[in-house]
């Protein structure tokens, strides 16, 4: 008899879920609060673009190669950071790969719908405008689901799996803490975000008005902006900053001179009038962490997947490669383990996500601020030069570990990672001694020529 699971949640990660669980031969069932997203004007929809990296690729491949490729060819490889200046005249590029990896841009809501049009083709039945208000039955072996219709109707399922998707803040992780012991921590960050955008450029040789392939950061300490490429040939652009550096903008002028003085080509990039309506039409969005343990209740029947499991800030570029990681993760358990494969999960995982997590918050220092000290860069530089070397096997950079390696376990990168840490402040240390020796023998040589 066919097993049947019901996935809470159309976004990406509840999406590619129900593929995966489609292409195992499960009879798959997909439920959003929203209603289909393509049908909603882009415009009115918020989005930091995505970074697509090796572990979402692999699990993306792992579901359907073919669909993959199909998804994929839509993206625009970033090969490294550029870094612009305070003064708006001067560029930095900082590569990522040792061998000419990168990690590549792709609009959110755009991916969604892809992988919406794959559902499209597949038996996996989906229901639209369909709030969550019960989950019952877990601790039995066919747990209930029931939803509030967009008519105000009740609408009640049965199924012998759940899979929760729906985000931070997830109504089925609330009805999943009724029936169990389930430790949560949310912790909003001192960080807001605003979205903007600079427009694809009126020059007939490229529509791109900066380099296409890098993500561009102007750093500015405790606060900052990034811009990530479209296929259009506009940029996403996100603000980030504290929430009280935003509050001291207490009127469109100053919130202008404000960014005249921190960004000016970024000023001009996005335009004066783009500014102004920003400022006083643009949400500004909160950031926040959630973390959970278990993701899976007692009887094995429900389990807590991507955001509604581990919500990250989006500075390491993991949250969407991390969700998938988890699709794929899962899926292998189940080719394993068969029903015990939710109870495996938690403890398979734990480290991993909460590894992810802490690396996605301190990562927002080293893109405000390391990326301009002559100390970071240094040891970036040694750490590169060790890493092509080793081309892959005793020495790996972090970055690369955790971008390019989804063969790498977050948690194992970020152990190497600390014993290699070791080596380049020994590394460090002998630099430096070496350069103090060397200038005080050069000025004891010229004392006494």
């Amino acid at each position: 008899m066919t097993q049947t699971v019901g996935i809470i949640g159309a976004g990406l990660v509840g999406c590619l879920a129900a593929l995966a669980f489609a292409e195992k031969g499960f009879e798959v069932s997909l439920f959003e609060l929203r209603d289909d997203p393509r049908k909603v004007d882009p415009g009115n929809l918020r989005s930091i673009n995505l970074a697509v990296s090796d572990r979402g690729i692999r699990a993306l491949k792992y579901v359907d190669n073919d669909m993959a490729e199909r998804v994929l060819k839509h993206v625009i490889p970033m090969y490294g950071r550029m870094i612009h200046d305070t003064t708006g005249t001067k560029q930095q590029s900082q590569k990522y790969g040792l061998f000419g990896e990168g990690i590549n841009s792709i609009d959110r809501s755009f991916l969604n719908k892809c992988l919406l049009d794959e559902i499209d083709k597949s038996s996996i039945k989906v229901y639209y405008k369909h709030r969550l208000i019960e989950v019952a039955g877990l601790k039995g072996s066919s747990p209930t689901v029931v939803f509030s219709t967009d008519e105000n109707k009740r609408a009640t399922f049965d199924f012998d799996y759940l899979v929760g998707a729906d985000g931070a803040h997830s109504q089925f992780r609330y009805q999943m803490q009724k029936s169990m012991r389930m430790n949560i921590s949310q912790d909003y960050i001192d960080m807001q975000y605003l979205e903007l955008s600079i427009p694809p450029s009126k020059d007939q040789e490229s529509p791109f008005s900066i380099d296409a392939h890098h993500l561009h950061i102007w750093p500015r300490k405790n606060f900052m902006l990034i811009a990530l490429p479209n296929e259009n040939g506009s940029f996403t652009v996100t603000f980030f900053s504290p929430w009280s550096v935003m509050e001291q903008l207490k009127n469109e002028s100053e919130f202008l001179q404000f960014f005249k003085s921190n960004f000016p080509d970024a000023y001009d990039l996005i335009g004066e009038d783009s500014l102004k309506h920003a400022f006083h039409h643009h949400p500004r969005g909160s950031l926040m962490q959630v973390e959970v343990y278990p993701y899976h209740d007692p009887s094995g029947r429900a389990i807590l997947i991507g955001d509604a499991a581990h919500s990250m800030v989006p500075f390491y570029g993991q949250g969407m490669n991390c969700g998938f990681e988890d699709v794929r993760v899962l899926m292998e358990l189940v080719d394993k383990h068969g029903a015990d494969a939710f109870k495996l999960y938690s403890p398979s995982r734990r480290d991993d996500l909460r590894t992810i997590c802490k690396l996605a918050l301190d990562n927002y220092y080293e893109m405000s601020s390391k990326v301009v000290s002559k100390k970071y860069l240094l040891r970036k530089k040694i750490d590169g030069i060790l890493g092509k070397l080793a081309h892959g096997t005793w020495w790996i950079p972090l970055y690369t570990m955790i971008s390019f390696r989804g063969d790498i376990n977050y948690s194992d990168a970020v152990a190497r990672e600390k014993r290699q840490s070791r080596v380049l402040k020994g590394i460090e240390v002998g630099f430096y001694t070496g350069a103090i020796l060397a200038a005080a023998k050069a000025l004891h040589w010229w004392k006494n020529k």
